[in-house]
C-alpha cells in the first residue's frame, strides 16, 4: 500500500492530542474491518535532547553515565506521532479505552545520543481479537538513510465480536516462577515521575482520583515503564530484540520483582499473585 508521508518539524505536543482523541472517542465504533488512514507521519532532522534524555534515565533506572540510547527511549520519541495518528477523526478506533497490549524492538546497534535520526510512525493494520480489534503501530528509527530500530506495538480497543477468529484465549502458563533477581518498592508518584519524563499523561497513570474515573482503584504504572525498567536491569544493548506482553496492571504504590533467567524476564508481584509483564531478550546473532 502505498502511504502518504506527511514530514513534521517537530513532535507534537501530546497532551492537546490526548484531549481530542478523548472527545473524539465517543463517536467512533469499532470494527474489524474499518478502513484505516494510510498517513506516514516523519520528524526528518530529529536530535536528542540531553535534559529529556537523562530525565528518561533516572525515571527507569536506566544509567546516566552510559554512552547509547535506552532501547525503549525511540519510542518515547515517536509516541507523539502515534498519538496523533491515533486521535484523528480517520482513525477507527476509539483512544479512550486502547490498551497497549504488546512491543516488540528489533535495534541493529547501539544509538548514539549525538546522532541525527529520522523518526517515522504509521498504523501498519487492524487485527481481529477475541476481545475486540488491535491497531499494530510501527515506529522506526533511520540514521544516514539505514535502518536502525523499529518496534511494533498492539493497542487493543474491547467490542463485542460477531465474527470467529483463529486466536485462542491464552491460558497462564504452569512455569515455575524466573528467578528473583531484584524487588522494587513503587511509590504512589512513580506514574507522574513517567509521565513528566515521557510526556504520557494519560489520568489513569496520575492519581487516584482519575484512576478511578476509569475503573482502577489506584493510579497504575505506566507499561512502558515496566517494560523500560526491566531492560535497564537486563542492561540491554547492541544489536538485539526484545518482545514484551502486558498481563496485569501495575497498581501504586506496590512492590514487585524482577525475575529472568536466559533471554526471559518477566515483572510479577511480590506475592506472585500476578505476573504483569512477560518478555525475551535475544541478540541479533543468537
Amino acid at each position: 500500500m502505498t502511504r502518504t508521508v506527511v514530514a513534521l518539524d517537530a513532535a507534537p505536543s501530546l497532551l492537546p492530542l490526548m484531549l481530542r482523541g478523548a472527545v473524539l472517542s465517543p463517536f467512533k465504533r469499532p470494527r474489524q474491518d474499518a478502513p484505516l488512514p494510510d498517513t506516514r507521519l516523519t520528524v526528518p532532522g530529529l536530535r536528542i535532547t540531553q535534559n529529556h534524555l537523562t530525565a528518561y534515565e533516572r525515571a527507569c533506572g536506566f544509567a546516566t553515565e552510559r554512552h547509547e540510547l535506552p532501547v525503549t527511549y525511540p519510542h518515547v520519541l515517536g509516541f507523539p506521532l502515534a498519538m496523533r495518528l491515533m486521535s484523528e477523526r480517520a482513525f477507527p478506533l476509539p483512544v479512550l479505552g486502547l490498551v497497549h497490549t504488546s512491543i516488540s524492538i528489533t535495534q541493529q546497534r547501539d544509538l548514539s545520543p549525538a546522532e541525527t535520526y529520522e523518526l517515522g510512525v504509521h498504523v501498519h493494520e487492524l487485527q481481529p481479537h477475541r476481545r475486540g480489534t488491535e491497531a499494530v503501530v510501527v515506529t522506526e528509527l533511520h540514521a544516514e538513510g539505514a535502518p536502525v530500530w523499529q518496534s511494533t506495538s498492539t493497542y487493543l480497543a474491547r467490542h463485542k465480536t460477531s465474527a470467529p477468529t483463529a486466536e485462542q484465549p491464552q491460558q497462564d502458563s504452569p512455569a515455575q516462577p524466573l528467578p528473583e533477581l531484584a524487588r522494587w518498592r513503587l511509590g504512589e508518584d512513580l506514574g507522574r515521575r513517567y509521565a513528566a519524563a515521557s510526556g504520557d499523561r494519560n489520568p489513569i497513570h496520575l492519581h487516584p482520583l482519575t484512576a478511578r474515573l476509569f475503573g482502577f482503584p489506584r493510579a497504575i504504572a505506566h507499561g512502558m515503564w515496566t517494560v523500560a525498567r526491566c531492560l535497564a536491569e537486563h542492561k540491554a544493548h547492541g544489536p538485539v530484540h526484545v518482545q514484551a506482553r502486558f498481563k496485569a496492571p501495575v497498581l501504586l504504590p506496590g512492590e514487585v520483582v524482577y525475575g529472568a533467567q536466559g533471554p526471559a524476564f518477566e515483572l510479577r508481584s511480590a506475592d506472585g499473585s500476578r505476573t504483569h509483564v512477560t518478555g525475551e531478550v535475544h541478540g541479533l546473532a543468537d
